[in-house]
């Protein structure tokens, strides 16, 4: 999918007779949530079907979560999600803006490794929808790449997005007669370069603002708070990230906010909730608000429209005045200037 440098591996030591194989080269697969392939009722209703039946997002008695996801939420949610996702819909490509960013960034980290090592192919991959897991690291392999690196593209860790990646990733090799050795690269939310980048990243959308926020939310996607006392890290995660940031930009508690927000069913998730306490601070008086997403690398249904149109209106609504939602790093030089380094790190000993 992405356009591979030019390589030629030696193959002068080969018999006449051998077939022609594909070798020598190291493969880097990063891979974000997904994205529908369409707006309309179908395409959502596959979408949501694929991503709100994984155990690992779901983890719930599977007979009464059958009955309920193709019963209920798949009769109803399609037709509204598949309203938002329009909203924010990239027409000139006919995809969602995920898909978009994430193939910005894979086409920049191509060009980047480009002048560093020829062996290196970049490609990208979605866990929901489309190009799948299984399909990118089978073209990577018909490459040549006997060692893949996957990134999932999650600074904090969850099994319902880190760990769901790696499964799809290893049900993938399960079916390879010659697997390729691959390497996952770890969480980063507490790298130091993923700190100052998101740091000087909101520092200047905040300068071009038009007004000075009073309160400032860093809000992450929640999870059941049945998945943090299994054992699961991302809160933990999400608030060391946090307590970086709001250090580094020198702020104290009450300016710079924790919240989780997009939560799901009638079960207690993470708190505090990023809608509750958008609407709790309008109507306690304050003004101006801006929220940022750094467990997020692209702009996404969650930021751009639950975000950016839900929560302003929440905000306005309740008294508020002025409102910005901070873009995420997506493939800007600040986000690049991350993965790149997270790229790098995990390439150790395969590259020079």
């Amino acid at each position: 999918m992405i356009d591979a440098p030019a390589f030629s591996p030696d193959t002068a030591h080969f018999p006449k007779d051998h077939p022609k194989v594909a070798f020598g080269r190291i493969g880097v697969l990063i891979v974000n949530l997904g994205t529908p392939e369409a707006t309309d009722y179908w395409s959502m209703r596959a979408y949501l079907k694929e991503f709100l039946w994984d155990r690992r997002v779901i983890e719930v008695n599977r007979a009464l979560w059958w009955f309920v996801l193709n019963a209920i939420i798949l009769t109803k949610r399609p037709g509204p999600k598949g309203r938002d996702y329009a909203s924010i819909w990239n027409t000139e490509r006919n995809e969602g803006p995920l898909k978009t960013i994430t193939r910005d960034q894979a086409e920049k980290l191509a060009a980047h490794f480009a002048g560093i090592d020829d062996r290196i192919v970049v490609d990208f991959a979605m866990r929901y929808g489309k190009p799948p897991i299984a399909e990118r690291l089978a073209a990577l392999q018909a490459q040549g790449c006997e060692r893949i690196l996957l990134v999932p593209l999650y600074p904090q860790y969850a099994a319902a997005t880190s760990a769901t990646v790696c499964d799809k990733a290893f049900d993938a090799l399960k079916a390879m007669r010659w697997q390729p050795t691959l390497r996952v690269a770890p969480p980063w939310h507490d790298d130091p370069v993923y700190i100052d980048a998101v740091a000087r990243d909101l520092e200047r959308h905040l300068a071009a603002l038009d007004f000075e926020p009073e309160v400032i939310l860093a809000s992450f996607h929640g999870v059941p708070k049945s998945y943090l006392l299994k054992g699961d890290p991302y809160h933990c995660q999400c608030a060391k990230t946090a307590r970086l940031l709001r250090t580094r930009l020198g702020m104290d508690e009450k300016r710079f906010r924790l919240t989780f927000q997009s939560r799901f069913g009638r079960e207690e998730w993470l708190k505090p909730y990023t809608d509750e306490t958008v609407k709790a601070l309008a109507e306690n008086g304050v003004k101006r608000l801006a929220i940022f997403n750094p467990g997020f690398v692209a702009d996404c249904l969650e930021t751009l429209e639950e975000i950016g149109v839900e929560n302003r209106e929440i905000f306005e609504h309740a008294g508020g005045e002025k409102f910005a939602a901070i873009p995420c790093l997506n493939a800007g030089d600040e986000g690049m200037r991350v993965l790149k380094t997270v790229v790098e790190r995990e390439l150790r000993g395969w590259i020079g």
